[in-house]
């Protein structure tokens, strides 16, 4: 049976293929940031198992350096993920992404600890943390790619919101996870062995994306071009070297926002502010929830007013609230530093509803993946990853609890010049 609604709609089996393929494209991004969560929030648990050290604070820098090591290897995932996906197709790439995130996690949740191997814990943890910096290094972007190539012109801000939806629930639920599993267990049961179910809970959720990504139908747009004899990364670099330098830019406030304030800011809260642990998590968590509520929204927002009013927004009400959010941040009503972690969510949800589909609409179709890949990777590993690593540095060197509100503000800058580079896309067809 055809079922057909108006003229100029959707058919019945059209809407059922896109909520699958927006399914199956958003769980690669819920893995993702689960992970990169999960090993935030247990940073100081990881430091001790696997990188033990005179004091706290040397193990703790230790762990968030072999964090930004994972992002030292994004781009390298963007660029062989992004070839992948320009030349084989974007399906493809988003099976092969999630199946070796998910045989990393595995891994991760078998390592013995430098109690029982010695340095060599040490060792495996960052190869691992490496193979999922490469996994990923192309998830984000791909996913984002092949949701523009299956939207609606009109829609397309709200079909590439999802991975970030996605992204936002897999933080959610990393760090919620993690709230509950210290609850449960408490410190000592975790640093015991609670801290391997997260990682295979990750595995878990690796396999459910495998599944539905085999499911995937391949946008005609890459359909269209995988089979010119090209090297999309060339192309990329020769001739769009400018949008991706644009993408960078667009991307810093939110890079450095977000893991200022959900990867870092649970050792912040705790080590510095003495705040407990379960505290600083269901802070954490609500926050998120807020963020993820806001996501589609902003993004509906988008394609009825353009991507560039959002990203002013993000770059410049970054840039005049991020002293007093952080400000907030060190009170001791912990209400307060919820208001503060809130409004800084709701800023990263509408920056990222209007990143995501100018990230796939400034770009040709023959390198839109490669492209993509390397402006978004580039700007996570120079300047997100190494997040928490720099705003701990900082102020164990200075003293000043307020530089990472400063560094937040430098960001701001950098995308605000960026967005005033940018051309609207809104509504317009992708580029051929």
């Amino acid at each position: 049976m055809i079922a057909v609604v108006f003229k100029g709609k959707a058919t019945v089996p059209q809407v059922s293929q896109r909520r699958r393929n927006t399914v199956a494209s958003t769980i690669g991004n819920v893995l993702e940031w689960y992970d990169f969560a999960v090993y935030g929030a247990l940073a100081t648990t990881i430091g001790k198992l696997f990188f033990p050290a005179d004091n706290a604070l040397d193990s703790l820098l230790a762990s968030f350096t072999v964090f930004a090591v994972g992002y030292a290897a994004r781009p390298i995932g963007g660029i062989l993920l992004g070839h992948i996906g320009d030349r084989v197709g974007r399906k493809t790439a988003l099976i092969l992404s999630i199946t070796v995130m998910g045989i990393a996690s595995l891994l991760v949740a078998l390592l013995p600890t430098h109690a029982q191997i010695g340095s060599a814990a040490a060792i495996c943890m960052v190869v691992l943390r490496l193979v999922q910096g490469l996994a990923v290094g192309g998830e984000y972007p791909a996913s984002i790619v092949f949701l523009a190539e299956h939207a609606p012109d009109r829609q397309r801000g709200l079909f590439t919101s999802w991975p970030m939806f996605g992204s936002v629930l897999g933080f959610l639920l990393g760090v919620g996870s993690a709230a509950l599993l210290n609850a449960w267990l408490g410190t000592a049961g975790v640093d015991a062995w609670g801290w391997r179910l997260l990682f295979f809970l990750g595995a878990g959720i690796a396999v459910l994306g495998a599944v539905l990504r085999s499911q995937l139908s391949e946008p005609a747009a890459s359909m269209s071009v995988k089979q010119e004899k090209t090297i999309p990364i060339v192309i990329a670099f020769r001739d769009h070297w400018r949008e991706i330098l644009r993408i960078m830019g667009l991307t810093v406030v939110n890079a450095v926002g977000f893991y200022m304030l959900w990867a870092y800011a649970t050792s912040y809260l705790t080590g510095r502010m003495h705040v407990t642990t379960s505290a600083a998590l269901d802070i954490n968590t609500f926050s998120l929830a807020a963020m993820a509520a806001m996501v589609p929204l902003a993004a509906m927002l988008a394609d009825r007013i353009g991507r560039k009013p959002l990203l002013y927004f993000v770059a410049l009400g970054t840039l005049v609230s991020a002293y007093p959010l952080w400000s907030l941040m060190h009170h001791q009503d912990l209400r307060l530093v919820l208001l503060a972690q809130t409004g800084f969510a709701l800023l990263y949800a509408a920056g990222y509803a209007g990143l995501s589909a100018v990230m796939a609409e400034i770009l040709p179709a023959g390198v839109r993946c490669s492209a993509a890949s390397i402006g978004y990777n580039l700007c996570m590993a120079v300047f997100g990853g190494t997040t928490p690593l720099v705003a701990t540095y900082l102020i164990t060197r200075t003293s000043d609890d307020y530089l990472p509100a400063y560094y937040l503000m430098a960001a701001a800058c950098i995308s605000l010049v960026a967005v005033f580079s940018l051309k609207e896309t809104a509504g317009k067809p992708l580029r051929r």
